[in-house]
C-alpha cells in the first residue's frame, strides 16, 4: 500500500516552523530598524530637504523616503556610538549628571526616566543574596517564566523577603510584568542577563542544553538516631 501523501496543512506548518527564526530574526531587526530610523528622521529630513531645495537636479533624489529612513538609522547609529564615547569621557560625565539633573525637573518624566535609569544600573550590577536571574510560577504553578530580581523587599509585620521580579514579553523584553514573588518561591538559573535577553527575544530558539525547572530541595540532613 503507498504511503498516504502529506496534506497541505502538514507542508504549511513544516515550511512555518522552517522559517520561523528567520521570520523572528526580521520581525525584531523591522523593530530596531523603524526605531532608528524614527529616531533620526527630524534630524535628517530638514537638513536633505534643505540641500534638495537648493541643488534640485544633482541632489533632488535625497527626499526619496528610503534615502531618509537609511539616513535616519545612520545619523541614530552615530549619535549613540558618540554618547557611549562622551560617556567614558570626563566632559560626557558631566553632561550626563546635567541632562539627568535637567530630566529630574520635569514632571513626569522624571518619573518614567528615572524609572529606566535605575532598572538598567540594576540589571547591571549583582544583587546580594539572590540570583539575577529567576524562574518563577508564572501564570501557575505548572508554568515558569524567565525574570529579573530587580530588589528585595521585607513584608511588614512578618519580615519574610520578598524579591521584585520583572518578567519581559516575547519577543519586545521593553514590555512585561512586575511580580512580587517571596524569595523561596524563586527558582535560581546560572544564567546571565545577556543569555536570558537572547533566549528572551528568540522565543527559546536560543537557550543553554539544560533548565532548572524546579527550585531545588533544600536538604534535610541526617536523621536523629533511634
Amino acid at each position: 500500500m503507498s504511503k498516504p501523501r502529506p496534506s497541505l496543512q502538514r507542508y504549511f506548518l513544516s515550511g512555518l516552523l522552517t522559517l520561523m527564526p528567520l521570520l523572528l530574526t526580521v520581525f525584531v531587526m523591522r523593530f530596531v530598524f523603524r526605531f532608528l530610523s524614527e529616531l533620526g528622521k527630524p534630524i535628517v529630513a530638514p537638513v536633505l530637504s534643505q540641500l534638495a531645495s537648493l541643488y534640485p537636479e544633482p541632489l533632488g533624489w535625497i527626499e526619496a523616503p528610503w534615502v531618509q529612513t537609511t539616513l535616519g538609522v545612520v545619523a541614530t547609529v552615530a549619535l549613540i556610538l558618540w554618547v557611549g564615547v562622551l560617556a567614558h569621557r570626563v566632559i560626557g560625565q558631566r553632561l550626563l549628571r546635567w541632562f539627568e539633573a535637567l530630566m529630574q525637573r520635569i514632571p513626569f518624566a522624571n518619573q518614567i526616566y528615572g524609572g529606566v535609569r535605575k532598572l538598567i544600573d540594576i540589571l547591571q550590577t549583582k544583587p546580594e543574596g539572590v540570583h539575577r536571574v529567576v524562574l518563577i510560577d508564572f501564570p501557575h504553578k505548572e508554568m515558569k517564566a524567565i525574570g529579573f530580581v530587580t530588589r528585595v523587599l521585607r513584608e511588614e509585620g512578618t519580615e519574610r523577603e520578598l524579591a521584585a521580579v520583572y518578567v519581559p514579553t516575547t519577543p519586545n523584553p521593553t514590555s512585561g510584568y512586575l511580580e512580587v514573588v517571596p524569595v523561596e518561591r524563586l527558582t535560581p538559573t546560572d544564567w546571565s542577563v545577556d543569555q536570558a535577553m537572547s533566549f528572551i527575544i528568540s522565543g527559546g530558539a536560543v537557550s543553554p542544553t539544560n533548565i532548572p525547572f524546579d527550585k531545588p530541595s533544600k536538604p534535610t540532613g541526617d536523621a536523629p538516631a533511634a
